[in-house]
């Protein structure tokens, strides 16, 4: 399993069942079928979801209104496993450093 699905199965864990998706692609399909329920049954807990994520609204919008063929769950999930990964590289960017000198520590 890739590395970059099992962090975005334990970030999203408490909004979706995304257990047992192998692949990248596996997730993605699996949280645009939960976003297309969303959409028609709990379109307010999608909006929630979507800010607490920090998923940009001016994006969400033009990605949306560019590509109005798609299938509107899949494009918002696509989005969302893109902020997940910005949100892992930006955690290993900045992560404390250990390597430290014991003596160099505050």
């Amino acid at each position: 399993m890739e590395k970059e699905v099992i962090v975005i199965q334990e970030a999203l864990s408490a909004d979706f069942d995304l257990s047992g998706c192998e692949s990248r692609e596996a997730l993605l399909k699996r949280l645009s079928a939960e976003i297309n329920h969303l959409i028609q049954a709990d379109f307010h807990r999608l909006i929630a979801f979507l800010y607490r994520l920090d998923i940009s609204e001016i994006k969400l919008k033009q990605t949306l209104e560019e590509n109005t063929e798609k299938d509107a769950g899949e494009l918002i999930a696509n989005l969302v496993v893109e902020r997940q990964l910005q949100k892992l590289a930006t955690r290993k960017a900045f992560k404390p450093q250990d390597d430290i000198p014991e003596d160099e520590k505050w």
